[in-house]
């Protein structure tokens, strides 16, 4: 029997997510062996490759470059799972959307010129910051998702429990404490 190609990704978020999925402890041994890790912070793999089975994509929508590769990721992967609040709802990340529909601009001008101790300087250069968009949006307001895995971050119980429904063909059904924010 072939693995399920699973893909890891990380948008705009602070890293929580693939930590508690870290938190999988004994189970990553088991699910290493009923899945090949195509893609994720978590390996040196520099392109989204086709045919992937599911992704879990942790974090909104910030900047133009996650936008294409979610895109991207669409396109190739069967089932998408938003993992984690800022994924399902822009939870954190979002936040610089009370700024108004110019947020991008004011953010950068905060954190570059007037929080700078030293040599206050826009990142214009080609490839270095990627343009914000003008407003962070979850990934469902992107892209068609198929399942959501709430939490900040979600423990490792429910992320186990979306990945077991998901290697034995069902739909995940969170239910309970199981389907909780924050």
């Amino acid at each position: 029997m072939d693995r399920l190609k699973l893909a890891t990704v990380w948008l705009g978020g602070c890293s929580g997510c693939h930590m508690s999925f870290l938190d999988l402890d004994e189970f990553l041994l088991e699910l290493a062996a009923r899945v090949e890790l195509v893609y994720s912070p978590l390996v040196d793999t520099k392109e989204y490759p086709e045919g992937v089975d599911v992704c879990l994509i942790e974090g909104a929508v910030a900047n133009t470059d996650h936008l294409e590769l979610l895109e991207r990721i669409r396109q190739r992967t069967r089932v998408l799972v938003s993992f984690g609040d800022c994924a399902v709802t822009g939870n954190v990340t979002a936040l610089r959307n009370v700024l108004g529909p110019r947020n991008a601009e004011q953010v950068l001008q905060r954190a570059y010129l007037e929080c700078a101790q030293d040599n206050p300087t826009l990142p214009r250069a080609e490839g270095i910051v990627p343009p914000l968009l003008p407003q962070v949006l979850p990934v469902h307001q992107v892209v068609p998702v198929e399942h959501y895995l709430p939490g900040c971050p979600p423990p490792a119980d429910r992320i186990r429990a979306v990945l077991v429904a998901l290697l034995e063909g069902h739909a995940p059904a969170l239910e309970g404490p199981q389907l909780k924010f924050g």
